[in-house]
């Protein structure tokens, strides 16, 4: 194998001459045919577009009007597992296969006007299979599918890595020390993602370079693709969308527990343990909760060591009123990780304070 060390440093290479690809054709030989100097221990990475129109992911739509608005949400919505986001037209998506990305990664560019790309069913399996078909004509390189995606928090676009083979996708550090003593316990790179990006940096948008070949990237094992960069659920601190996650606030302040009856106490009973001290809550939060009520609060507010809401004139439906204006300040306190317990009586309702965890 001739695929360079560290040491030697990397060589990014755009492939030019594949010209348009149609389903059905053998990307193995119109990539080697149009660089017939690939060798061995290359990293060719693939736009995903040129695998999706080899295996025939087009879905045919109208060249242009409402209807073709139309047919493009009917194709989004079958390619989405779930909405996470939506801004005026644009929809952030996670697809079947696990990605979260804009529009579900369906692309109209380089290819006519009434066909729209689907990302491939399979990526990881695409790019096992291209690995098979040039290891059977000799090659024996790592293959990387790539796309384009945006970043949480960052403008600007690059290339990531939706599907790999012949390559570990990550580069696990953790349990390693650092020059300076320290052991690293989180460190993970997602090899594959950067030589996506690398190779973008040849292949272009608009330059009909639609593979890559990075050399003297070093090999690390078979791997078992692209798939272990998804982020479970579990621990993805972002997983819920937008959306989700107002519904899932909505429910939690439907659920604020209240505080249970007070159990009566035997008349010889042992004096009750000392009560521990009230939480110390910030003021300036909770004229922020109260500031969110305006306009809605019909109740009179007493701050005290907790805060008492009473009505604010007389007759039951005033009553009900400030049982609902309690109901609202509780969600907003919550909001600001402040727990609160209702005490309610005849006369109103008084809010007492406990952080949540």
């Amino acid at each position: 194998m001739t695929g360079g060390t560290p040491d030697d440093g990397l060589q990014v290479l755009p492939v030019r001459g594949i010209g348009d690809v149609v389903a059905g054709d053998d990307l193995a030989r119109l990539i080697v045919t149009a660089a017939p100097w690939i060798t061995d221990g290359d990293v060719l990475v693939v736009t995903s577009k040129i695998v999706s129109k080899a295996e025939g992911r087009l879905v045919e739509v109208p060249a242009d009007g409402p209807e073709r608005d139309e047919a493009r949400q009917r194709v989004l919505d079958g390619e989405t597992a779930r909405v996470v986001a939506r801004r005026g037209p644009t929809s952030i998506v996670q697809t079947h296969h696990g990605f979260v990305m804009a529009a579900a990664g369906i692309d109209a560019s380089n290819v006519d006007k009434t066909h729209l790309v689907l990302l491939p069913e399979d990526p990881d399996a695409s790019a096992r299979r291209l690995r098979a078909d040039l290891l059977a004509r000799g090659l024996d390189v790592v293959i990387v599918i790539s796309d384009t995606m945006g970043r949480a928090w960052r403008n600007g676009l690059t290339d990531v890595a939706l599907g790999a083979a012949g390559i570990e996708a990550l580069l696990d550090h953790r349990g390693q020390v650092d020059p300076y003593g320290n052991e690293l316990s989180l460190t993970q790179m997602a090899v594959v993602d950067e030589l996506a990006a690398a190779a973008e940096l040849v292949k272009g948008k608009c330059d009909r370079v639609p593979v890559a070949v990075v050399r003297g990237h070093p090999r690390s094992g078979e791997g078992s693709g692209a798939a272990v960069l998804i982020r479970d659920a579990e621990s993805d601190m972002f997983s819920l969308g937008t959306a989700e996650a107002r519904a899932a606030g909505l429910r939690a302040a439907a659920v604020l527990p209240d505080s249970p009856p007070a159990a009566a106490v035997p008349p010889d009973s042992p004096p009750a343990a000392p009560v521990s001290a009230v939480p110390t809550v910030d003021p300036a939060v909770v004229a922020r909760a109260l500031q969110t009520l305006d306009g809605l609060r019909q109740s009179d507010v007493q701050l005290t060591d907790g805060i008492r809401l009473t009505p604010a004139r007389g007759g039951a439906a005033a009553l009900i009123r400030t049982g609902a204006d309690a109901h609202r300040l509780r969600a907003a306190l919550a909001a600001e990780g402040i727990e609160t317990t209702a005490v309610i009586d005849d006369e109103g309702v008084t809010l007492t304070y406990g952080v949540s965890a």
